[in-house]
């Protein structure tokens, strides 16, 4: 009897303790995790409400929080109908001030609050400040989109949600909610990481109480929420400087119709500056002027995209060759010019007997295709591989890697020589080769590139950071110094001389693919890095349709770098 009325008690008690513990985690999960979402919804309920924020949603910004969109607050006309005391004759008064059709106001105001989201003039804010209709307050308003953003092929662009298949694959990849006609990620950062800048509450927003019936409540009146927080939405910080890209994009609107400027930081794999062009404005009111529009390529980011290297991948070939022993300073090679086979040199008269420094420096042809002879596919596969130039990966920014990248195709008939001088199959995109320079300033450690660096809350804390694979030894350190030499002489006295940065001295390489004919226009490359001496900054610069890698992308490179170096 005894023990029965023990086990009674033991039972009694684990009862007691599952139901207090069902309890608790009750009372935890309506508190501290739905807690938030429970208020929101309440205060939903319970008031007639404007979201002060253009889209609500999160930034994406620089490494140092700066939104690289140039977000600003601009007054704007919020009107709240349940406050006008004569509906239509507030609405009209309101439309002749801001010369619209009282039809549109009034097709805005059945359902419910709203903003002006169109810009005041000087007048209009006038006549609304000294004689404001009923139920409509001027009241600053976030606007995502300045005048001139940056990296907005980075950034990529919003869009509505059109279609019910787009509507399903967003509500089944997020906890957040959606409604058909929002706002949402189309293109860049926007589109990849939607699922944490989407915002579930605006942080700044307007309101009036209202009853259960949706009759305002007398007394409050207008409510201005301007500090709030909403726990759901996320900040996508890039390892962008917003200093560097100003400079890059100022420099690319004067000088280059298309193409691509990548500035890295030397000793590390951050890509401090990202620019493509031609470029768009991705302010919704502005891209609806696109839609009736051919875009042409200004969606195209040729930061990532395949492209001809030219003599850029020289690099590559002089890398294999000092590493494996097969070229040294007393090397020499003839040079036949126009006549020369099986790829002809850029200069017609050539350069005679030269060695394999100078042939280096002044991106002699022939010398090179002699050199990949020797070497042969395979090795030179195998050190293009060691640089990075079959790795199309980017620390938080997952572009599909393009599959036309193939550096197998070197080793097809026919495709060696065209190769050695960095055409035929060979293809790399803008940032590969600025790992590709990287890797030698850093001497001879590959860096993967990063583009963000991570996710920040609202107070600009990282609440989640991206770290790419380990840096990893690409060529020797004594290769990396040879090759650092080679670079330094292009710049000195080969056919970079337009590169050099007075003061700091730089180093680099040419680069000219032909893209139509050998009288066509080129793809012109310089990639390099500055001081000359510790190098600080890599600077990829790629012209489509220049004249050469000297004559047009070299200047770019010096006048980014000398403006880059100044900020410090």
């Amino acid at each position: 009897m005894l023990n029965l009325r023990r086990r009674r008690m033991i039972l009694a008690f684990w009862a007691m303790a599952l139901a207090f513990a069902l309890v608790t985690w009750h009372l935890y999960n309506i508190q501290l995790v739905r807690g938030n979402s429970l208020a929101l919804q309440a205060l939903e309920i319970s008031s007639e409400e404007v979201a002060l924020e253009e889209f609500v949603r999160g930034e994406i910004t620089d490494r140092h929080n700066i939104p690289l969109a140039g977000g600003y607050y601009a007054n704007r006309a919020v009107v709240f109908p349940s406050l006008m005391r004569q509906k239509d004759h507030e609405l009209k008064k309101l439309a002749a001030i801001l010369n619209v059709k009282p039809e549109e106001l009034d097709k805005k105001a059945q359902r419910g609050a709203f903003y002006i989201s169109r810009p005041l003039t000087g007048e209009q804010y006038n006549a609304l400040r000294n004689a404001a209709p009923a139920g409509v307050y001027l009241l600053p308003v976030y606007q995502k989109y300045g005048d001139d953003p940056l990296a907005v092929h980075v950034a990529g662009h919003l869009g509505k949600i059109k279609s019910t298949e787009q509507y399903q694959r967003l509500q089944k990849n997020s906890a957040k909610k959606y409604h058909l006609g929002d706002w949402v990620g189309q293109s860049g950062l926007e589109f990849f990481y939607e699922r944490e800048l989407k915002g579930s509450y605006p942080k700044r927003l307007a309101r009036v109480p209202v009853d259960a019936r949706g009759r305002v409540i007398k007394g409050p009146g207008l409510l201005v929420d301007s500090e709030g927080t909403d726990p759901g939405r996320r900040n996508v910080v890039t390892t962008i400087d917003y200093r560097v890209q100003r400079i890059v994009e100022e420099v690319m609107d004067q000088h280059v119709a298309s193409g691509a400027v990548v500035v890295m930081q030397a000793g590390g794999g951050d890509i401090l500056a990202m620019s493509s062009r031609p470029d768009y404005h991705p302010a919704p009111s502005r891209m609806e002027t696109l839609v009736n529009e051919p875009a042409g390529d200004i969606f195209v980011d040729y930061c990532t995209s395949l492209v001809q290297p030219g003599s850029i991948f020289k690099i590559v070939l002089a890398a294999a060759a000092v590493e494996k022993g097969i070229v040294d300073s007393r090397t020499r090679f003839n040079c036949a010019g126009a006549n020369a086979e099986p790829v002809r040199c850029w200069s017609d008269g050539g350069h005679g007997i030269i060695s394999f420094d100078d042939a280096f420096a002044v991106s002699c042809n022939p010398a090179f295709v002699e050199i990949g002879r020797r070497l042969g596919a395979a090795t030179i596969i195998e050190y293009a591989e060691a640089l990075g130039l079959a790795n199309q990966a980017i620390t938080g920014y997952p572009v599909k890697a393009d599959a036309r990248q193939d550096l197998l195709l070197i080793g097809k008939r026919y495709n060696l020589a065209n190769s050695c001088v960095g055409q035929g199959p060979v293809l790399v995109t803008p940032v590969q080769v600025t790992a590709l320079i990287n890797t030698i300033a850093s001497g001879g450690v590959y860096y993967q590139p990063r583009l963000v660096m991570g996710l920040s809350d609202d107070a600009g804390h990282l609440v989640r950071q991206f770290n790419g694979p380990a840096p990893r030894r690409a060529v020797a350190a004594y290769t990396a110094d040879r090759l650092r030499a080679l670079l330094r002489q292009v710049t000195v006295s080969g056919v970079g001389k337009k590169a050099e940065v007075p003061g700091w001295g730089s180093a680099g390489k040419t680069g000219s693919a032909q893209v139509a004919g050998d009288e066509g226009p080129v793809n012109a490359w310089f990639a390099g890095y500055v001081p000359a001496e510790r190098p600080q900054y890599v600077i990829t610069v790629l012209v489509r349709g220049g004249k050469s890698g000297g004559a047009t992308a070299a200047p770019l490179f010096r006048e980014i770098a000398s403006r880059i170096m100044e900020l410090n």
